[in-house]
C-alpha cells in the first residue's frame, strides 16, 4: 500500500490568500499546503480519503489516470469542494464509489443536486454510486476500512483505518474504544493545527498526546495552519517517530 499526501494544509491553504505571515511568504515548498487529502494505492487500486478545492490541482500534479472511491470524513467544504472535477474519472469510467456518513451524504446531494440527479440530468455532470457507512468496518471490494468516529467540536467525522495505517484529521476527542481501534499501528496521520489551542482541532501537544496514547510505530502530522510555523523548524523539534508530513510526501507500507 502506497499512501501519498495530496494536501497537509488547513481550510485556507498556506500561504492564505493576502497574507504577509512569514510562513505565507516563505520560499521553501514544504510551507506551501494545499488543502487536506490522501491518496492510497492498494492493489492497483486508487482511493482518495476527501476531495476539496484543490481537487483537480492534486489530481494534475500525481499525473492520476484513474479513481476507484473516495471516502469522505466530513461534509465541510475544504474535504468536499471538489467533488465536481471527478469528471474526468466519471468520463472514463462511469459513476465514482463515494463512501460517508448519510449526515455527508445529504450535504453533498444538496450542494451538488447536479451530481445526484436523476431525471433530465445534464449530459456533462457526473454521477456517483452513493454508499452510506455507519460505524463499523466496511468492504471497498477486499479492502477492509474500519472508520475511526470522533469529534469535530460538535461535528461528528470519521477518521479511517485501513490495514496498519490510519488517517484522522479536523479530529478534537476521540473516545477511548475508538482509540482502541488503533492499536499495532505503522502509522498514524494526525491533525495538529497549531501550537495555540483549538475549538475544533487538536494542537500539536493534543497530537503528540494522542500519538503517545495511540503508539504507533510512526506518526505523520496534517491539517496544519502557518500559526503552527516553518516546516523544518518545527520538525526539529517533534520526537524522534514523529515527522510533520508535506504536501507530495510517499509512504510505503
Amino acid at each position: 500500500m502506497k499512501v501519498t499526501f495530496l494536501g497537509t494544509g488547513t481550510s485556507q491553504g498556506i500561504p492564505v490568500i493576502g497574507s504577509t505571515h512569514p510562513v505565507c511568504l516563505s520560499n521553501n515548498p514544504k510551507d506551501k499546503r494545499l488543502r487536506v487529502s490522501v491518496m492510497i494505492t492498494h492493489n492497483d487500486n486508487v482511493y482518495v480519503i476527501d476531495c476539496g478545492p484543490d481537487f483537480r490541482a492534486q489530481m494534475l500534479k500525481q499525473n492520476a489516470t484513474k479513481l476507484d472511491a473516495i471516502l469522505f470524513t466530513h461534509e465541510h467544504a475544504d474535504h468536499t469542494a471538489g467533488l465536481d472535477d471527478i469528471r474526468p474519472f466519471f468520463f472514463k469510467q462511469g459513476d465514482i464509489p463515494i463512501y460517508a456518513h448519510q449526515r455527508v451524504l445529504e450535504s453533498l446531494r444538496r450542494r451538488f443536486d447536479y451530481i445526484f440527479e436523476t431525471e433530465n440530468k445534464y449530459p456533462g455532470a457526473p454521477s456517483v454510486a452513493q454508499n452510506r457507512i455507519t460505524n463499523a468496518p466496511f468492504y471497498i471490494e477486499d479492502f477492509k476500512v474500519t472508520p475511526i468516529n470522533g469529534m469535530h467540536n460538535n461535528l461528528q467525522v470519521f477518521g479511517f483505518r485501513l490495514e496498519d495505517f490510519a488517517y484522522l484529521t479536523d479530529m478534537k476527542t476521540v473516545a477511548d474504544e475508538e482509540i482502541e481501534k488503533l492499536k499495532n499501528l505503522d502509522v498514524l496521520v494526525i491533525n495538529a493545527l497549531r501550537e495555540k489551542e483549538h475549538i475544533s482541532h487538536f494542537n500539536l501537544e493534543e497530537a503528540l498526546a494522542f500519538i503517545e496514547k495511540v503508539k504507533p510505530k510512526k506518526a505523520y502530522l496534517t491539517h496544519i495552519s502557518h500559526w503552527l510555523g516553518f516546516h523544518d523548524e518545527v520538525q526539529q523539534k517533534l520526537p524522534e517517530n514523529v515527522y510533520l508530513a508535506y504536501d507530495g510526501l510517499t509512504i510505503n507500507l
